[in-house]
């Protein structure tokens, strides 16, 4: 097995074994990336020289016996996480060159328990994308291709495109990610691997460039539900610099990776059955509850009324949110500056946000400033809280019935660079299975399932209760058990 081939669990293995070193895993992920990412465009910053010498420093620690839980495994960072001195762009023109003087609370726990960080991975500019072909520093493309249909690129879903992309074609062992409507587990589904989006709170925010704040979570993608499950241990945590942070205890994921499902009643929202639906993404669904329904587990369908809000109501939240977010970037603290002779201030805002921001940013932008400007604001903004929390009270009566609740990840397969790129409403159909967990504040993760005709992968999605990720894995795990998931795309390491 090459040593790219290594799942982060087999990798770790390997570690304590003394079958390899982080050295010879770095530096066989460097190759990787060398060679594949001019044509993928996974990563925005490649870290080499300080990822050897934090190989080097981890082959040391283990050699004296003080390894961490991740000690020595090279993963990716998602451009949104701050690296103390390390440039963070966020996928837009208007942080180029930014490199923060302290670090996201998620990567120092990384870093606290032994990671390597191979580099800084590609994303949609702010988070705002279902392809991630919004960044200012170009599309990724996803390693996977149609079988019929070799030629044609494809999007790796966003906005952690560069996440699941990196991790897909084994250019990293994990990656760090962010899901605000669906950011983690649409591109995990389009790119065939394991992503999972936390409970709101469960990740510290501090040092996550902020799109929407009562949306946005951390989390992880990589190859495996396992995977996932150890990522997760390691980033999440109570942090008192976050308001929204929750203080709990962090569970062994990864051993709720075994827990057998028997027992558990499975949800199964009646309001998911969309006109429409691709029959592919139906067959696949109900063959993922038979498979749970054979492992001991029950079927219940449960009805989720306002979930055809769900849509309209993020779109009307999210981009409010971001209008205020994304107000500090004026070109004065940090960041594009751009001004001409003569100018004045309100001159030096219009050009710098004018050239800074791409045109999904701009239109975001515009959307939550209308929504949120008098005369509108209890039209549109206050009416979509007011369907958040009804949103949330559907989930809140369905926990009465089921521990778990299993739909689709996404309405189809990867679709082509060039396809929908004119429609905005078409792209953001993209998440109608994901935003309601957000809205909820709910976690929920994506397992890869199956293929579809064109030996695309597809995925199924499970949600679970406020703080019950653990189900979320014993679930996940159990489909990913009984899928045998062992395809691979045509482009990797």
């Amino acid at each position: 097995m090459r040593l790219t081939d290594h799942t982060l669990r087999s990798a770790l293995d390997a570690l304590d074994a003394g079958e390899t070193t982080s050295v010879a895993l770095t530096e066989a992920f460097l190759e990787g990336i060398a060679k594949l990412n001019p044509r993928l465009n996974a990563f925005v910053t490649v870290m080499a020289d300080q990822a050897l010498e934090a190989a080097k420093a981890s082959d040391a620690k283990r050699a004296a016996g003080q390894a961490g839980p991740l000690e020595g495994a090279p993963i990716a960072i998602k451009d949104l996480f701050c690296t103390e001195g390390v440039q963070t762009t966020a996928g837009s023109r208007i942080l180029g060159g930014f490199k923060p003087p302290y670090e996201s609370t998620v990567t120092a726990n990384l870093l606290r328990d032994g990671a390597v960080f191979l580099g800084k991975v590609n994303l949609d500019e702010f988070a705002m994308g279902s392809s991630n072909k919004t960044s200012a520093y170009g599309a990724v493309e996803n390693p996977w291709s149609r079988a019929n249909d070799p030629d044609t690129r494809l999007v790796p879903g966003g906005s952690s495109g560069g996440s699941a992309t990196a991790v897909a074609a084994h250019l990293a062992l994990g990656a760090t990610a962010t899901d605000t409507g669906g950011s983690i587990r649409q591109p995990a589904a389009f790119c065939g691997i394991a992503g999972i989006k936390p409970t709101y709170g469960r990740c510290s925010r501090f040092g996550i460039v902020a799109f929407a704040s009562s949306l946005d979570q951390a989390g992880p993608v990589a190859r495996t539900v396992e995977d996932c499950a150890i990522l997760l241990r390691s980033m999440a945590g109570f942090d008192p610099r976050d308001a929204t942070s929750a203080d709990l205890p962090v569970p062994n994921f990864a051993a709720a990776c075994a827990r057998p499902v028997k027992g558990l009643r499975i949800g199964v929202p009646r309001e998911y059955r969309l006109d429409g639906m691709a029959p592919e993404i139906e067959a696949l669904w109900q063959q993922g509850l038979d498979w749970l329904k054979q492992q001991g587990a029950e079927m219940v369908e449960i009805s989720l009324p306002h979930t055809k809000y769900a849509l309209p109501t993020y779109y009307v939240v999210a981009p409010a949110e971001a209008s205020s977010n994304l107000a500090r970037y004026d070109g004065v603290r940090f960041g594009l500056r751009e001004t001409a002779p003569g100018s004045d201030l309100r001159d030096l805002y219009e050009r710098t946000r004018a050239k800074g921001f791409g045109q999904e940013v701009r239109r975001r932008i515009m959307i939550g400033t209308y929504v949120l400007s008098a005369g509108y604001y209890d039209a549109y903004y206050l009416k979509a809280q007011k369907v958040r929390a009804l949103i949330r009270r559907d989930f809140e009566q369905a926990w009465g019935k089921v521990d778990a609740i299993v739909t689709p990840a996404t309405p189809s397969a990867a679709f082509g660079m060039d396809e929908k790129q004119d429609d905005p409403v078409t792209m953001y159909l993209n998440d109608v299975f994901t935003v309601t967990a957000n809205l909820a504040g709910l976690p929920g993760i994506a397992v890869p399932a199956g293929l579809d005709a064109q030996g695309l992968p597809l995925g199924l999605q499970v949600i679970g209760k406020p703080f019950d990720e653990e189900t979320c894995f014993s679930v996940g795990a159990a489909i990913e058990r009984a899928a045998g998931f062992t395809a691979q795309p045509r482009i990797r390491a």
